[in-house]
């Protein structure tokens, strides 16, 4: 997310940052270079000369400065102009003080809407919003299907209407049996179109007059640019959108949508998809994304996706088997592995860890099918041989590796590397951590 923008962006503050001296001249030409920059990375013309405007009035004067390092200054004054382009805070759903609360999902056909119904849907019942699911698409074939599918995924109960073409009939109806199921958020996924027109807009505002919703998000693809600033623009003007589901987020590199969508509609953006799976959508946070864009890291966001999707009991065992100095087996290390994989993709994680840049990421050869690879290898496994990695010899090797799909090379290479990771756990357990070494899981791993 982000890779492109932030590499160019750092790198061009970073050349600033490590000069003795910073001049007008230095501060004139950063400024160019971070227009340029923004140009590319799709930001509106009138918005990125806005941004610079801002910072450049409040980077007067930084040349002169002895008391504190300027180039450090003007990366604070670029972090705090990002912010405020971002949308300054988080901006938290709204919720009705008498249930249910109504939220209708907009936006156009193929941006995710439907899913992202369902991802919110498991959302909000993690946090004890009792939500409720209304297929309000009657136009696109099988969108209805694909959101019991859903409902069904998550666990969230779903209201379908089969033969009802008037949308507003179906959805009062949804709500009310919504209002049966004793539901506390009622999430409608209306009908998208492949592009904006009149008629679609028109059954929109029929719907919303009709059941005065208590939210309207707009469901955009982040990775259309400025195209996303236009529709989100088109579906404000129409509807007063209260905000914004940026989707696709994990395979944007430029991030234009995202630095546009708050300055040109000041409609904020509340969550980003960051990929396929039910639970990777996130709170949107302007201040954490600044500091991701400028690699200053995200820990804040980390510990919150540690905390909710690290199982505690599982990881309390672990860390009293260490304590107590007992070997972890293999069975250990498969459970470990699945809870980390449950924090989502590898390069989220690390890109979420200060002075982690995109170029680091590459260097490392992330890649998330190494982790299902080793998965493999150990599933194979007996449970006995599991226990006691010892027990595994040629024969035991071979059979492991054709019941994986994965070569014998990579069993031994596996195997090799667990009983590294054994020795660097006994001496965690003995000096109480690990002292800052790195677990040999880096390069060459299995896959």
């Amino acid at each position: 997310m982000f890779d492109e923008l932030s590499q160019k962006l750092t790198a061009t503050l970073q050349q600033l940052t490590g000069r003795g001296v910073l001049t007008e001249d230095a501060v004139r030409e950063g400024l160019r270079e971070i227009r340029r920059i923004l140009l590319e990375a799709d930001v509106s013309f009138d918005l990125t000369r806005e941004f610079l405007e801002r910072v450049q009035a409040k980077a007067v004067g930084l040349a002169a400065l002895k008391e504190v390092r300027p180039g450090q200054q003007l990366v604070k004054i670029v972090y705090d102009e990002l912010v405020a382009l971002l949308g300054e805070k988080q901006a938290p759903l709204a919720f009705a003080t008498v249930p249910p609360t109504v939220i209708l999902m907009v936006g156009l056909q193929g941006s995710g809407k439907t899913t992202t119904a369902g991802k919110l849907a498991r959302r909000l019942k993690a946090e004890q919003k009792a939500p409720y699911l209304v297929a309000a698409d009657i136009y696109r074939p099988a969108a209805a299907e694909q959101l019991a599918t859903l409902g069904t995924q998550t666990g969230v109960g779903v209201y379908t209407e089969a033969g009802q073409n008037d949308v507003v009939t179906l959805v009062r109806n949804g709500i009310a049996a919504a209002g049966r199921e004793r539901a506390r958020t009622v999430i409608v996924d209306t009908a998208g179109r492949l592009q904006i027109d009149d008629e679609m807009m028109g059954e929109l505002k029929r719907l919303k007059a009709a059941v005065k919703p208590h939210e309207i998000l707009l469901v955009a693809d982040g990775m259309t640019g400025q195209d996303a600033v236009r529709i989100a623009q088109g579906f404000h003007d129409a509807l007063g959108v209260t905000g914004v589901v940026l989707t696709k987020m994990d395979g944007d590199a430029r991030g234009g949508a995202a630095l546009s969508i708050y300055g040109v509609t000041h409609a904020p953006i509340k969550f980003i998809g960051v990929g396929e799976r039910l639970e990777a959508l996130e709170t949107f946070h302007p201040d954490r994304l600044a500091g991701r864009i400028l690699q200053q890291g995200d820990i804040l966001s980390l510990v919150e996706k540690a905390q909710t999707a690290v199982d505690e009991k599982e990881a309390e065992r672990l860390a009293k088997k260490v304590q107590s100095k007992k070997s972890l087996d293999l069975q250990d290390f498969l459970g470990a592995m699945k809870q980390m994989q449950k924090l989502g993709p590898l390069k989220n994680v690390l890109g979420m860890l200060p002075g982690m840049n995109p170029a680091m990421l590459s260097a490392a050869k992330v890649d998330d099918r190494k982790l299902k690879h080793v998965e493999a290898i150990v599933l194979s496994m007996t449970p006995r041989e599991r226990a006691d990695p010892d027990l595994i010899d040629g024969k035991r090797r071979l059979r492991i590796a054709k019941g994986s799909g994965r070569s014998v090379q990579e069993v031994n290479q596996l195997l090799t590397q667990f009983k590294q990771m054994q020795k660097f756990m006994k001496i965690a357990g003995k000096t109480g951590g690990l002292g800052g070494m790195k677990l040999p899981f880096g390069r060459g791993f299995p896959g």
